[in-house]
Parts: structure tokens; C-alpha cells; sequence
């Protein structure tokens, strides 16, 4: 559990380290292997990502999104661990099925064209699911650890 907790936290600050980094210093090694790693769980398609200073960030608008939010759902889920409240897994699934809504539409909506989706409305509607999943999956691994 506290390995899936502090994952959630580095990554994304690895992931913004390296955007900060390659920034300052296009030449730098370092964030480019931050990059390959990223490019085995996400597209980086340019046209769906965002960009700072003319650099594209390491994983897309949606990725953004799922990584930034997964530390609160995490530290959420660790702090009801400690307080030895865990959430039925019927109930987990069900509110991972609704929070997984918004991010569902925009691909409703992307995938046969039928509307545009900017890389804002992919960050935002992947929110709730990226703090949804960290929430589970720290209070699965805790459920198996007590049980």
C-alpha cells in the first residue's frame, strides 16, 4: 500500500520535473528517459497534449490528468486505511463507474469525430477517474494485506 501511495505521488512530480528540466535545458539526458517511460502508458500525441515554453509535456492532456489527480485519491484512501475504513468493494467499483463517466464522454464524443475535445476538457473530465483509481487501488491492496 505505501509503495502504491508514494508512486502516485513521484510520478507525477517526476513527470513535471522532467517538463521543467527539458524547459531549462533542452539538452539535459535525464528527461528524455522520463519520456520513454511515459511513451510505454501513453500516446504523447502532440495535437492532444499540452505544451509549455514549446515543449510538450510527457504524457497527453488525459494522462495529465489520471496522474495529477491519483495523489489525493491516494492519500485519501491510505488516510481511511489507517483509520481502518475500508470501503466495500461493491462501492468502490460503483463510484469508479461514475467517476469514470466524465472521461467516457470525451471519448464518446472523439472518437467518431463528432465533436472536438480540447485537450482542457480531457484533463479535466480525466480527474475524478485518476483520483478513483489510486483510491481503489490503494484500498485493494490494503484490503489483502489485512485480510
Amino acid at each position: 500500500m505505501k509503495a502504491l501511495v508514494i508512486a502516485a505521488l513521484l510520478w507525477p512530480a517526476l513527470l513535471a520535473a522532467s517538463l521543467w528540466q527539458t524547459v531549462r535545458d533542452p539538452a539535459a539526458a535525464w528527461p528524455a528517459v522520463v519520456r520513454i517511460a511515459a511513451s510505454r502508458v501513453c500516446h504523447r500525441l502532440p495535437e492532444r497534449s499540452f505544451h509549455t515554453a514549446g515543449v510538450q509535456w510527457p504524457v497527453c492532456a488525459r494522462c495529465t490528468g489520471l496522474y495529477l489527480s491519483a495523489p489525493f485519491g491516494a492519500v485519501a484512501a491510505a488516510a481511511a486505511v489507517r483509520r481502518r475504513r475500508l470501503t466495500p468493494r461493491h462501492q468502490m467499483l460503483r463510484c469508479l463507474a461514475w467517476l469514470a463517466v466524465p472521461t467516457a464522454l470525451t471519448l464518446v464524443f472523439e472518437w467518431p469525430q463528432l465533436l472536438p475535445v480540447s485537450n482542457t476538457a480531457r484533463f479535466l473530465a480525466a480527474l475524478p477517474l485518476g483520483a478513483a483509481l489510486a483510491w481503489v487501488l490503494v484500498q485493494t491492496s490494503a484490503d489483502h494485506r489485512i485480510h
